[in-house]
């Protein structure tokens, strides 16, 4: 049973949380599967990249954030999904060792009119490695019920 709804959720509030370390195992992993170039999979021909050494895909650090969200976040919300991301920029790369944790701040929302069942929360969600140093950052759109027998969450 979700825990918060639409009103519950107040502009400018932020959440840090995570930790995810990530292994080298893990990295080839993911990438073999989904993102199979060389910087990501051969940790020889990753020596010679511009990355001088393996890397996690930014797809696989996007899918780490994400179940760090719903553990953390997202799981408690009367949420509904999402319609995308917006401005989903990698600023350097995740390593093996690397430890993620997330910051996700609440800039907006916006009650449906055609579903006043419903609304949607804009954010922006930064991730950060051991060092402080942003890896990922993108904007947010979720979409989530108000309380139940609501009609306005004014």
């Amino acid at each position: 049973m979700p825990t918060e709804y639409f009103e519950d959720i107040k502009i400018g509030s932020s959440n840090e949380f995570g930790s995810k370390t990530v292994s080298l195992e893990e990295i080839v992993k993911f990438a073999t599967e989904y993102d199979p170039q060389p910087f990501h999979i051969d940790e020889e021909a990753a020596k010679d990249s511009i990355y001088e050494g393996i890397i996690a895909s930014g797809w696989h650090t996007a899918s780490m954030t994400m179940r760090m969200m719903v553990d953390h976040m997202i799981s408690g919300r009367a949420g509904l999904g999402s319609p995308g991301v917006d401005n989903l920029r990698w600023f350097k790369p995740v390593r093996p060792g690397d430890t993620l944790r997330v910051r996700s701040e609440v800039l907006s929302k916006k009650q449906s009119k055609s579903r006043p069942e419903m609304g949607t929360i804009f954010g922006v969600t930064q991730v950060f490695n051991q060092h402080d140093d942003m890896v990922m950052s993108f904007g947010t759109i979720g979409m989530t019920l108000l309380r139940p027998g609501s009609k306005s969450a004014d």
